[in-house]
């Protein structure tokens, strides 16, 4: 069975991480994600990296894609990325905004060799308003947005998250706005300019905090509020609970030993227990110190939102990630074999497997050829620097 994007082509001019793992997950479903890079290739692939042959976020970010090498500096590079434009669905690039005209490669320019085209661009803080063209990136908008003062907490010191949440969730808005154009397209015939921000994904993260009524001052609480949730200490290891219903608080009390405490009309509600917490807490503390973390995971099992703290490392072999067949092992002729993950989204029809990420222009001629360049014409252009 088809993909579900089979036949749909996308041009990817992005680097780093949002723009790369948003056509990613449109190659997860089928999506035919044309690498286009620069000479020598793009910035992901030189940052640092613990792994030898190619660095662990190009590997982990640029599945299911074919790399191809044109200069768009170049005149005849230019005239070739027109060709793919004119046979593409979509292009996805993440210049600051004032590149892409220089570049020939704006909007207005490319829907000219395709009109129904959907072009979507990523910027830092979107196309208009005096920071458009800024530099930005996740742990800067995590400082602009409020991401990293919520982090710090009670401290008033800015604290920034790792693991480019930022990114990632500025990939997925990439995803859903192109997906949103395809079917629009389908609908009508027209094509669309898609704009997604790490601005605009820093503050939709925050959305249940992002809430300011008239009649509020300007420092007010905007969390849910702790609770007892938390990370605990137990004899060997780290427990995170989460105990908000009446069933969860009560299996939880039931478990450390305390079944009083879920009978106490005190703490009969999760309003109640948040703002009780400070007694209650060291009530948890004390009763998880009777076994290990692994052991109260497998003891509290289906009864209390619970898990033991885990390195990445062990999602790689535990059964349940293996279960959702999220583990895949690919061989590079660089890197050798690597076990990498999947797919984001599962799909119930015509699921075929990801590929792994590929080395700098390796499918330069194929892709070409695709577009309907002769042999004579790639040579040419490899000749003249504009493709390699």
């Amino acid at each position: 069975m088809p993909e579900a994007l089979e036949g749909i082509v996308v041009l990817d001019l992005t680097a780093y991480l949002a723009g790369p793992y948003g056509c990613a997950l449109l190659g997860d479903v089928g999506a035919d994600i044309i690498k286009i890079e620069p000479p020598g290739g793009e910035a992901n692939r030189f940052y640092p990296s613990s792994l030898g042959g190619e660095p662990r976020g190009h590997l982990g970010i640029n599945r299911n894609k074919r790399s191809i090498v044109l200069d768009l500096k170049n005149a005849a590079g230019q005239a070739a990325f027109y060709r793919l434009v004119k046979q593409a669905d979509v292009v996805v690039h993440n210049f600051r905004t004032r590149v892409p005209r220089s570049l020939g490669i704006d909007y207005e320019t490319l829907r000219n060799h395709r009109p129904d085209l959907i072009y979507c661009s990523v910027t830092g803080y979107g196309e208009r308003g005096p920071l458009q063209n800024h530099p930005g990136y996740d742990t800067v908008l995590q400082n602009f947005a409020g991401l990293a003062l919520m982090q710090g907490g009670d401290t008033g010191i800015p604290e920034t998250m790792r693991g480019s949440i930022v990114d990632y969730y500025t990939a997925s808005m990439v995803t859903i706005g192109i997906l949103s154009a395809l079917v629009h397209r389908l609908r009508t015939g027209e094509g669309q300019h898609v704009r997604a921000s790490l601005m605009r994904a820093a503050i939709a993260l925050q959305a249940h905090r992002f809430i300011w009524a008239d009649s509020e001052p300007r420092n007010v609480d905007r969390g849910f509020g702790p609770g007892i949730g938390g990370t605990y200490e137990t004899k060997e290891g780290y427990l995170y609970l989460q105990a908000t219903t009446p069933a969860f608080w009560k299996n939880l009390c039931k478990h450390i030993g305390l079944p009083q405490l879920a009978e106490d009309p005190r703490y009969d509600t999760h309003v109640k227990r948040t703002a009780a917490c400070d007694e209650i807490i060291p009530f948890i503390r004390e009763g998880l110190k009777q076994r290990t973390a692994l052991e109260w995971e497998q003891l509290m099992l289906c009864e209390v939102p619970s898990i033991a703290a885990r390195p990445l490392e062990d999602m790689f072999d535990h059964p349940q990630v293996l279960a959702e067949g999220l583990v895949v092992e690919h061989d590079h002729p660089k890197v050798g074999k690597y076990r990498s993950m999947s797919k984001a989204v599962q799909m119930g029809v015509g699921d075929k497997p990801s590929t792994r990420a590929p080395m700098l222009g390796e499918h330069t001629d194929e892709i070409l050829a695709q577009f309907g360049f002769g042999d004579e014409e790639i040579a040419a252009l490899r000749s003249s620097g504009a493709a390699a």
